[in-house]
């Protein structure tokens, strides 16, 4: 009896180690085990770096995200009474269509185009509610990669929005560049930015920030975008805009929006992205639009039968509540009114924040030009410093931003514009 209860007890544990190493073996296994480690959110680094630093007045100027002038988030007044009015209709949550809500839809179209554009009362315009502004660039890229007849290569400026690069790479598209940034005057390469779009392959698409370029603040003038028409024109290049802050910029929705209008009379048939996030303050809500420009309502009707079919896969319906407060702030004469003096105000205080620093800077003696803080636009600012320079900001001065020096302009106040220039005047000299 003794024997065979030890060669049971054998067996038992030979069953169990051989569990074991059959667990070992399924764990070594792993469908992830080959997953490497992804490099950090450059962004998202800084705000943690921000967190952890306990200076009382520390500054962070690497949120791209509107801030009032204590530093805190801001929901807009307007936007508050159009949710209130929203909750009041006591709506129901059924799905909107595969293209969003059309009041908003709608609503954005003559926001970007305007009200008397050509292409909207001849109804040639293909327009689908998106999550936001980078939704409305991932349907664009997903369209020009199943649809555009020339080469599946984008073009966009150097530098541009850091999440461009990845959205249209995984759209499926090639990414190239085209010079846009003079790191030496702090501004505008004009003329490298019209030879390279010369120089691109006939019938090319090219990307264009529509205004407050991001991450450089330096917009074209409108000389300059009515040359860039020309050139785009010229060569049969296919304009892919990027409107992500109208109104947002210089406080004037119709003033920000003359690139796409101006390419529209010119004949110019566009591609256009919208977000909501900066002007109405409907970051969280993701509020956006992607609209093309058709040849006629026939081929409008083409076009807009594949944007459903593509967006069904990808997230089959867009959300309905930002989109209704959007849409009421739109669509209401009086609400809209107040609205647009809530993104000029905001634009002002930017604005505002932009003045003081360069004021403060030549206070303190500062022999560097700081003229190109003002004369850029929008939340971001290239300040010119080096890598060195914006990591002694961060380590002797407790001020974050990202190693180009791209500050958000957003992220200064009055209360502390003065340390600021007196911080940057420290590690510049």
């Amino acid at each position: 009896m003794l024997s065979g209860s030890r060669t049971a007890l054998r067996a038992s544990a030979q069953a169990s180690k051989l569990r074991l190493q059959l667990q070992s073996s399924v764990r070594a296994a792993s469908a992830w085990s080959q997953v490497p480690q992804g490099p950090p959110d450059a962004i998202l680094g800084i705000t943690e770096a921000f967190k952890a630093d306990s200076h009382p007045e520390k500054i962070n100027l690497g949120v791209g995200a509107y801030r009032d002038d204590k530093g805190k988030p801001y929901v807009l007044p307007s936007v508050k009474e159009a949710e209130q009015r929203v909750v009041k209709k006591n709506l129901d949550k059924e799905y909107a269509g595969i293209t969003g809500v059309p009041d908003f839809t709608k609503a954005a179209a003559v926001l970007a185009y305007g009200a008397d554009s050509a292409p909207l009362k001849e109804g040639r315009v293909v327009i689908t509610q998106s999550i936001s502004g980078t939704g409305a660039l991932r349907i664009g890229g997903a369209f020009l990669e199943r649809f555009y007849p020339g080469d599946k290569t984008i073009y966009i400026p150097n530098p541009s929005w850091a999440n461009h690069n990845a959205v249209f790479k995984d759209s499926g598209l090639k990414v190239e560049k085209y010079r846009y940034y003079n790191k030496d005057t702090i501004g505008l390469d004009f003329e490298g930015m019209v030879e390279d779009i010369k120089n691109m392959p006939k019938g090319s698409i090219v990307l264009l920030h529509a205004c407050a370029h991001n991450p450089t603040g330096v917009d074209p003038t409108e000389d300059q975008w009515r040359a860039l028409s020309d050139v785009v024109k010229e060569n049969g290049h296919y304009p892919f805009f990027d409107m992500a802050y109208q109104g947002f910029a210089s406080g004037d929705t119709d003033k920000d929006a003359f690139p796409i209008r101006h390419f529209i009379k010119e004949g110019h048939n566009i591609s256009l992205c919208q977000s909501f996030a900066k002007n109405m303050g409907l970051y969280g809500e993701r509020v956006g639009a992607f609209s093309i420009v058709c040849a006629d309502a026939d081929e409008k009707k083409r076009v807009d039968s594949q944007i459903k079919i593509l967006v069904r896969p990808l997230y089959s319906n867009p959300p309905v509540h930002g989109a209704r407060v959007a849409s009421t702030i739109l669509n209401d004469p009086e609400l809209n009114k107040q609205w647009l003096g809530e993104v000029k105000g905001m634009a002002d205080r930017i604005i505002t924040m932009r003045a003081l620093l360069k004021e403060n800077l030549e206070k303190l003696g500062s022999k560097h030009d700081w003229s190109h803080i003002t004369s850029q636009i929008g939340m971001f600012a290239y300040t010119g410093l080096k890598p060195e320079q914006m990591d002694a900001l961060a380590k002797e001065h407790s001020v974050y931003a990202t190693k180009d020096g791209r500050i958000s302009v957003a992220g200064i106040t009055s209360a502390n514009v003065k340390r600021l220039a007196e911080s940057i005047y420290k590690v510049t000299g």
